[in-house]
């Protein structure tokens, strides 16, 4: 436990300053996936002024592009905080990251809990669960001094490199789209970045959200009503600098829109 708090503290003391994080001490980097989750647990507790409470969870390489440019071959979780939630039309100063980063992804609000005992969940299970959908934009942050060279385990660690979101409108479950058919675009300063699927999403945003459920009820954890969950990008990650402005365009789902300052 003293090599998973240390680890924590570590990373905690990055985030607070902003540092560009190197790669934690041979004595207290984790070993592997399941030790860096520990440590993501602890860190969260060492987080909590800064960012409040835990209010959902952000899902990280669960499309072929993302799993590429990642070089992970399977999805990853990571925590969503009350401070970092925001809503359409934000406007967030740059320098309150290392090196921001948009995804384009669909959210989702859960209307139920979905309990570790009621494990192992399936795609059209989850869907019962689900209240509500949002465009989204999940901000991202570069920490890394170098994050090719950090692995997975730190990586998972320290949230999966999660920063926030922001939410357009909610649309109902059902009066929603197939969200397979959904078709999202990236948009920085008017001009398209990316574009891409729901189905791109593990074939659907709703295989992503059981993983998840699976993955916590695994560590005897759940999901609870009223959270959210970022169901991971349908684009490869856009990287920004201060003064642009990003639109996230999802159709049948509506638009979501940041500017970095």
């Amino acid at each position: 436990m003293e090599r998973i708090l240390a680890a924590a503290k570590a990373i905690a003391a990055a985030r607070r300053s902003r540092a560009p994080l190197k790669a934690l001490p041979k004595d207290v980097v984790p070993r592997d996936e399941a030790e860096g989750y520990r440590v993501q647990y602890a860190l969260h507790d060492l987080l909590l002024e800064q960012v409040g409470s835990l209010v959902g969870y952000k899902i990280g390489c669960t499309s072929a592009v993302m799993q590429e440019y990642i070089n992970i071959p399977h999805p990853c979780g990571g925590g969503v905080f009350e401070k970092v939630v925001h809503d359409s039309g934000v406007k967030l100063p740059a320098a309150d990251f290392v090196h921001v980063g948009v995804e384009c992804e669909i959210a989702v609000r859960l209307a139920r809990n979905l309990a570790p005992g009621e494990a192992p969940f399936t795609a059209e299970w989850v869907a019962e669960a689900i209240e509500a959908y949002y465009p989204a934009i999940e901000i991202v942050d570069d920490r890394y001094v170098k994050w090719e060279t950090l692995g997975a385990p730190t990586l998972i660690a320290d949230d999966f490199f999660a920063a926030g979101c922001v939410l357009g409108e909610a649309v109902p479950r059902i009066t929603a789209p197939d969200l397979r058919e959904v078709a999202g675009r990236a948009i920085v300063n008017g001009k398209e970045e990316g574009r891409g699927t729901g189905a791109d999403v593990l074939g659907h945003p709703h295989n992503a959200l059981a993983w998840l459920a699976n993955h916590l009820a695994a560590e005897g954890r759940g999901l609870h009503a009223g959270q959210i969950v970022m169901t991971g990008s349908l684009v490869k990650t856009v990287w920004l600098k201060a003064g642009d402005t990003v639109v996230m365009e999802l159709d049948g789902l509506g638009k979501v829109e940041a500017a970095f300052t």
